[in-house]
This record gives C-alpha cells, structure tokens and sequence, in this order.
C-alpha cells in the first residue's frame, strides 16, 4: 500500500468518514479522515468543490433528512485508491435546500442515494480526492421533483 496501510484498514476508515460526515461528527473527528485543506471534490455534471463546499452539502442533508444511514456495498482497493457502492438513506422531513434541482420542500418519504464513488487516500490514509456518480433521476423522483 502506498500509505503504509493495510487494505482491511483502508476500508475501515472509508467506512467511518463516511459515518462522521452523515452523523455530523465534530472537525477534530473528521480531520483524521479527511485531510481538509486539500481535499477535492467531483460530482455530477461537472461539479467541483473543496471540502468545504462537501460539508456544507452534507450539512444540508443532515438539517433535511431524519434517521439518516450510510453503509458501503462492494470496496475495491488498490494502492491508495478505493472504489465502492454507497448508500446513503434518510426520511425527507425538512427543507432539501442543496437538492440537484434547487431548494425543495419535504415530502415526509424515505430517500435513497445511490452512489458509485472512487475515493484517494493520502500517505496518511486521509481522503485527499473523492469522484462521484449517481443516478440523478431516481434521486429527484424520490425527492418529489420528477421531471415533467
């Protein structure tokens, strides 16, 4: 491994960035997955961000969605890069204001984003760089913003 860490320990640390960004965990938690200032973002139709823009995105589903879960299907690790399956699940119940569509209201129904991402690891085993896709159309359909 080029971070020195084993594939077991990768894995175990993708899974709990994942859990501190979708609990909310506090800066001191995060910075031992996430390596903060450097971190960059690519999502979707060409969007970019820092991990600044990625936290205030996280911020938002956490102050929309109640009982919210994220667990990791299949993980394919290779050097300092891993690729895996995500969901993330919560119950729509405030304003979405960060929705791929703009602010939207809550329709009170259980939401599931279906994530393929590839996250890279730096030489301290922190996340350096995440790419992102996601079918964008079951997401709004599920948000209640289906396409007319």
């Amino acid at each position: 491994m080029i971070t020195g860490l084993s594939r077991e320990a990768l894995v175990e640390r993708l899974v709990k960035a994942g859990e501190a960004e979708v609990a909310g965990a506090p800066a001191e938690e995060i910075a031992r997955y996430f390596d903060t200032e450097a971190f960059r973002f690519h999502g979707p139709d060409g969007f970019e961000s820092d991990y600044a823009g990625l936290s205030a995105y996280f911020a938002s589903i956490r102050a929309a969605f109640a009982d919210r879960t994220i667990r990791r299907g299949i993980i394919v690790v290779e050097g300092d890069t891993a690729a895996c399956q995500t969901w993330i699940e919560g119950t729509f119940v405030n304003e979405f204001t960060m929705s791929p569509a703009g602010p939207l209201p809550p329709n009170g129904a259980r939401v599931t984003w279906d994530l393929i991402n590839i996250f890279r690891f730096d030489a301290r085993g922190r996340l350096v760089e995440e790419f992102v896709r996601t079918d964008y159309r079951s997401f709004l359909r599920q948000l209640g913003a289906e396409h007319r």
